[in-house]
């Protein structure tokens, strides 16, 4: 069966900033082209700079599809990218991650801030009630992640969270992962939010 739009499109969720290390913009550059190779349309943030500009730089320099989804104080800040695809813009930080997330099977998250970690968190906590069922890769590039998920391997040891909870995500060490992460991914099921309350 072929797969739809949403199904063969990545959201992924990386950072603008243009001062940390490069190695975090390489892997991100990486991975857009690596989507794009496959076939995989690109859904982000729609920002130019850091890690944001190097995904979109990455995958359409191989020739792929690139959908980025902005507020528009950041297209009034002159923060938006304008070589993409598609570039969407809405009213505001809300409705951004919602549309994303709507365009997308499946999210990928990169190194970033708070920004970021926002949306991982709310991908997370949407497939634990079972609103998006799609596979979530972390990469964790030079152990950028280890703290956060010690913090959650503490919460699912603390009994905030399910044991099962932690198929939720999958975590890689390199761009080159990140797709047989997503094909090998453990099936999630909208009858899984039966345990979304640990008991």
């Amino acid at each position: 069966m072929a797969l739809t739009e949403p199904q063969r499109s990545v959201c992924v969720y990386c950072a603008s900033s243009a001062a940390c290390d490069a190695q975090f913009h390489e892997v991100a550059r990486r991975l857009g082209a690596l989507l794009a190779g496959a076939g995989w349309t690109v859904v982000y943030g729609g920002g130019r700079s850091g890690s944001m500009g190097a995904l979109a730089e990455g995958a359409l320099g191989a020739g792929g599809r690139v959908v980025g989804v902005i507020p528009k104080f950041m297209i009034e800040l002159e923060w938006g990218n304008d070589d993409l695809s598609e570039l969407h813009v809405v009213e505001d930080m809300r409705t951004r991650k919602h549309e994303m997330l709507t365009r997308a099977g499946a999210v990928v998250a990169l190194a970033g801030g708070t920004g970021t970690l926002e949306e991982l968190f709310e991908a997370i906590t949407l497939k634990r009630l079972g609103l998006f069922l799609g596979p979530i890769v972390i990469v964790n590039t030079a152990g950028y992640y280890d703290p956060l998920l010690a913090q959650l391997t503490a919460a699912i040891g603390g009994r905030f969270m399910d044991a099962r909870h932690d198929r939720m995500w999958t975590v890689v060490a390199a761009a080159e992962d990140v797709l047989p992460a997503i094909e090998r991914a453990a099936q999630w099921s909208a009858a899984n939010r039966d345990f979304a309350v640990a008991r």
